[in-house]
């Protein structure tokens, strides 16, 4: 058995806005394993500025990953807990390694495109005539759950849009959710989400930024708009740690993207404690590739979703790889007439 990995930028395809900053391009890592006439490939999308192994050393431990892969899937993992993304590598490359039909890590009625996945359309922050275009061509498009991010402009501005969207859409016909990215105050957030829940929002993401537990917890017990984690839960590897942040917020959601909280079996950890402590949760892809994202929604469908799913990225990019994946009517769905085309 023989491990390789390489670097690739995906480019977006219109600059992407988030409350930190502009997304033009994104790195990612491949990981392919050989073992005798088999190969399984997997992404290692690690997120800069957001994942906790945004590290000098990131590719370095790749490095040690190829050259140790003879230890196996589980002892290279237990030795990864600080490197989530390659965590997620190399439980889809191990799986792809071991499977009868490339890139079908979990075979269902999905994967044999008779199955769809409910996913939400992604607004991203820019100027307003930008965001309600975006906004009006995704409800076009058949979206009925349309995800919005905002804290890049000023909040009444912010407000307004969605106000104005709310008026024409009311929420038996479109679910909004909203992301702040953190991009809120402690002091002013409280404020901010009784006005916002006068919209009939679905959930916030991230109100507040992460690492202020007493802050958050105060802000779940008390706002009228439900809160969903995401960056919370990010570096937070040890079970009893995860379920102590859980017990102590008391969230009414929680974000999973297994690239950040250490693949399939980190999101499934969080799952477990959430469910234990009667809090929903959703998943979410991290602007990996088509890669990573066939991954993540092979795994999703299997967890019997009903809820819209954070699974609507791989359009993003002008160069993705080419899959079976597709986008119709806000439903993510696989064709398997249609053929990979990696050209890696």
């Amino acid at each position: 058995m023989k491990a390789t990995f390489f670097k690739y930028q995906l480019q977006f395809k219109q600059a992407s806005g988030t409350s930190r900053g502009v997304l033009t391009s994104k790195d990612t890592w491949f990981l392919k394993i050989q073992d005798a006439n088999q190969m399984g490939i997997g992404e290692c999308g690690m997120f800069r500025g957001l994942s906790c192994d945004d590290r000098p050393d990131f590719a370095d431990k790749l490095d040690w990953v190829c050259e140790n892969i003879k230890l196996g899937q589980e002892a290279l993992l237990e030795e990864l807990s600080e490197f989530p993304a390659i965590q997620f590598g190399l439980e889809t490359a191990f799986l792809d390694l071991n499977v009868d039909k490339s890139f079908v890590l979990f075979p269902s009625k999905f994967t044999e495109g008779q199955a769809e996945i409910p996913i939400n359309g992604l607004v991203w922050m820019g100027n307003i005539d930008f965001m309600k275009s975006q906004i009006h061509s995704k409800i076009a498009s058949g979206f009925d759950c349309i995800k919005i991010k905002i804290g890049a402009l000023d909040f009444d501005t912010e407000f307004k849009l969605l106000q104005s969207i709310r008026q024409e859409y009311d929420a038996n016909t479109i679910e909004i959710r909203v992301d702040a990215n953190g991009a809120f105050s402690t002091d002013e957030a409280l404020d901010k989400l009784k006005r916002l829940s006068d919209l009939q929002l679905h959930s916030i993401e991230q109100p507040i930024g992460s690492g202020q537990i007493e802050a958050m917890a105060e802000l779940c017990a008390n706002s009228p708009l439900p809160i969903a984690l995401d960056e919370e839960l990010i570096g937070i590897h040890d079970v009893t740690k995860r379920n102590y942040l859980l017990q102590t917020i008391n969230p009414q959601f929680i974000i999973l993207k297994p690239t950040l909280v250490g693949g399939f079996s980190g999101s499934q950890s969080w799952i477990d404690l959430a469910e234990s402590h009667s809090i929903g949760w959703w998943i979410t892809s991290a602007l990996e590739s088509n890669v990573g994202l066939n991954a993540i929604a092979q795994w999703t469908y299997q967890l019997d979703v009903h809820r819209p799913q954070g699974l609507g990225t791989g359009a993003l990019f002008t160069n993705n790889l080419v899959s079976p994946l597709k986008i119709i009517n806000g439903r993510l769905s696989y064709d398997p007439s249609n053929k990979w085309k990696l050209n890696l």
